[in-house]
């Protein structure tokens, strides 16, 4: 256990003076025991680190001494991610080992939507940022069997999943949630402007998964034959593009590019469905 005043002395001297990196570190990194500091600056972090990959190194042959492994990681050669740091050897907190993750199950259903919430708050509540994809959710106006008798829409699910981020921050790290839609859905044109509203869906970033036949029909030469779908991409581009500058979102994700690109979608039970606020991280679906 550590005084702040020493824990701050420490720090600020081990970043040479630099005061946002010092309050980045005690506020994020350092092992906090319900308000007490358990390390005294970066130094002990990287023991704590070193200790733990050295345990794990003792499994295989030619293990990396403890010392190599301080040294790659003090002088940051190698740079875990942020849950990395402050999760490995982490005696007194529940903490993800990934900053960052896919998640919800393509079910359109209130059971499906549930249970997505859940996944989203179990997560977030280890420290980690989360997205999912909403383009499996029927467009408003649709038959459902149970009392309601008609579907809301994805749109009306948006705030529930960003009360779900506000609220599991609960006054420490807050949550970071994505939330995307496919061009092509019927209630596209709603997703796109959910945000117009800035007191609404506050806790999440959404962006929109924009197709490589969107963008051929957007910028076709006039046909009469496709007047009616070259009408309809050119409104729900402006649509876009305007939200996008009136209020710096949503997002376009060129989603063709993205698992064309994907290191992971050549694989065989690997697909990319969503994002996360940060980059692109894929959900098994095998």
């Amino acid at each position: 256990m550590n005084s702040i005043e020493d824990v701050r002395k420490s720090t600020l001297e081990y970043y040479e003076g630099d005061e946002l990196k010092t309050n980045i570190w005690i506020d994020k990194y350092c092992l906090n025991n319900k308000g007490e500091l358990m390390e005294l600056s970066p130094v002990d972090m990287y023991k704590r680190l070193a200790k733990e990959f050295y345990r794990i190194e003792q499994n295989y042959p030619n293990p990396i001494s403890y010392d190599e492994i301080y040294y790659l990681l003090s002088e940051n050669v190698i740079l875990p991610g942020g849950s990395l740091l402050y999760g490995i050897g982490n005696e007194y907190a529940l903490s993800s080992l990934g900053n960052c993750f896919v998640i919800g199950v393509p079910a359109d259903s209130y059971g499906g939507i549930c249970h997505t919430d859940q996944e989203q708050i179990q997560l977030m509540k280890r420290r980690a940022g989360v997205g999912h994809d909403l383009s499996h959710l029927r467009p408003s106006g649709s038959t459902v069997t149970n009392a309601a008798k008609s579907s809301t829409g994805m749109v009306s699910f948006m705030e529930r999943y960003s009360n779900s981020t506000r609220e599991v921050a609960q006054d420490g790290r807050r949550g970071a949630l994505m939330l995307t839609a496919d061009i092509t859905h019927p209630d596209a044109g709603k997703f796109i402007e959910a945000k117009d509203d800035l007191t609404k869906i506050t806790g999440a970033n959404i962006s929109v998964k924009v197709s490589d036949d969107f963008m051929n029909t957007l910028l076709a030469k006039y046909e009469a034959e496709n007047a009616e779908a070259q009408l309809k991409a050119v409104n729900l581009w402006q649509k876009l593009v305007h939200q996008a500058w009136k209020n710096a979102e949503p997002g376009v994700l060129f989603w063709d590019t993205i698992t064309r690109e994907s290191p992971a979608d050549c694989y065989e039970g690997f697909k990319s469905t969503s994002t996360n606020p940060c980059k692109n991280y894929y959900k098994i679906v095998a």
